[in-house]
């Protein structure tokens, strides 16, 4: 027993300090560490792969350990792999026996967990919060109601300042929530009604000395106080439904958010309420109902504007969502620290406005941000200046980008729902890809990369990747 503990603490040990604990690494930022390899696959640098049960959530690690979420079945799972050999540990599921509707393409295992190297956290919209330690040893759990939204639930819970951050963006009673670390007990709550669905996950922004809590919602970004949740400023002038989360640096934040409807040249347009309701209300019963509404864009979108899942469109649903195709903008941002109040028009420093990603979120290298548009359309802007450094230029590596991008050793990988990780070098003022990897299997999950290893869940495995 003696040389199991000695060898378990030389194990720690040797991973002590590298860590990704949360989604995107540490601070949310993609920033890895190391030297991971450029060109990788099933025979190239391949250390080891690990059967998965099906997920969208990324890589959480902390030390020896990784943990993930799946669906086995019928099971909402937190597991645990061991970083050396992919081995699992452990396996628990969520006390719940039903499971929250998902997009086409979604799964109600898609949070990522998060740490603080004592305790896991994992969360499932079907459930709620469960604390875990790193043995797997549940510790406190919070069920939670599941969020009104029938693609399921997206953002991820973050630690900060001893708190569980969780942002529950949905149809109807949006509110974000903070609960000790230690014991789960609810420190407070920020009413967040006047959003509606969208799935970003929080972010810290550290400059000056302080910490801002950043949340993306639609049509509004806003900053909070860590301690009580409340206001710091908003910024208007974002996307309609917020995918992408935040990133920055110290002296600059930067907000992404696209969505139909939010570009000048493709805007959704819906006449006045109740010019709509005499022209198509065809039983007259003052509501309107899915097949009352002419094909479209805007009938697609009638289980989002069907806000309380009734079945009916009110006047004051049909208004909610008429007024958000009007104000919504997609853009690129960013955002200088001071602020305070709506600080629209005084702390906006930059934007762009083609080529945006839709879930990417982008990633900050070498002073340039890097971002991915669905198709393989990759920029990359001057994070101070915005200067475009390339435009749209294609990947040669198709289809839709659901993973975020991350970055180490001055290289940037983004991964295509197809499974192709393109490098990118990060120091090039032009778009210079330096690897197409591809995987053969789909990746909606965004890597970790951590001492040179990069960890990248596909729809049946995980891999480890390094030299």
């Amino acid at each position: 027993m003696k040389t199991l503990a000695l060898l378990t603490t030389v194990s720690s040990l040797a991973f002590a300090g590298s860590n990704w604990p949360q989604f995107r690494g540490d601070g949310g930022l993609g920033i890895g560490t190391g030297k991971p390899p450029i060109e990788f696959g099933a025979d190239k640098h391949l250390q080891w792969k690990a059967a998965a049960p099906k997920g969208h959530s990324s890589p959480c690690i902390f030390g020896d350990k990784i943990a993930l979420t799946g669906v086995d079945a019928g099971k909402l799972i937190t597991f645990c792999l061991s970083r050396t050999d992919g081995k699992e540990l452990w396996r628990m599921a969520a006390p719940t026996d039903k499971l929250e509707p998902a997009h086409r393409i979604g799964s109600p295992a898609t949070p990522t967990c998060c740490t603080d190297g004592e305790r896991l956290i994992a969360y499932f919209g079907s459930f709620g919060l469960i604390a875990y330690d790193w043995s797997g040893k549940e510790l406190w759990k919070k069920p939670l109601p599941a969020p009104v939204v029938e693609f399921g639930t997206s953002s991820s819970p973050i630690i900060a300042d001893g708190k569980v951050i969780l942002v529950v963006d949905q149809d109807v009673g949006s509110h974000m929530l903070a609960f000790d670390v230690k014991t789960g007990a609810e420190v407070w709550r920020v009413d967040r009604s006047e959003f509606r669905r969208s799935f970003s996950t929080p972010f810290i922004w550290k400059h000056d000395g302080i910490e801002e809590l950043i949340v993306c919602g639609s049509l509004w970004t806003r900053s909070y106080d860590l301690k009580d949740g409340k206001l710091r400023w908003s910024v208007g002038g974002m996307a309609r439904v917020s995918n992408t989360s935040p990133i920055a640096t110290e002296d600059m934040l930067l907000i992404c958010g696209w969505n139909v409807g939010g570009d000048e040249d493709d805007r959704v347009e819906m006449e006045p309420h109740d010019a709509f309701l005499a022209a198509h209300d065809a039983n007259k019963d003052g509501q309107l109902i899915e097949t009352e509404f002419p094909e479209g864009p805007v009938r697609s979108r009638f289980s989002i504007i069907d806000a309380d899942k009734n079945n009916k469109v009110s006047k004051d649903e049909y208004e909610v969502m008429r007024s958000m195709f009007a104000n919504a903008v997609n853009q690129l941002c960013a955002i200088k620290p001071g602020g305070s109040g709506d600080i629209t028009k005084t702390h906006v420093v930059w934007q762009q406005i083609k080529h945006l990603p839709y879930v990417f979120t982008p990633v900050i290298a070498n002073g340039r941000v890097f971002t991915v548009k669905g198709g393989g359309l990759a920029s990359a802007y001057d994070v101070k200046s915005g200067s475009p450094l390339f435009q749209g230029e294609r990947l040669e590596a198709s289809g839709e980008y659901y993973a975020s991008a991350v970055t180490a050793d001055d290289r940037v990988y983004v991964t295509s729902q197809r499974g192709t990780i393109s490098v990118l070098d990060a120091k090039s003022d032009t778009l210079k890809v330096l690897a197409r990897n591809d995987l053969k299997a789909p990746v909606f999950a965004t890597p970790a990369i951590v001492d040179g290893v990069i960890y990248v869940r596909t729809d049946k495995e995980l891999m480890a990747f390094g030299e």
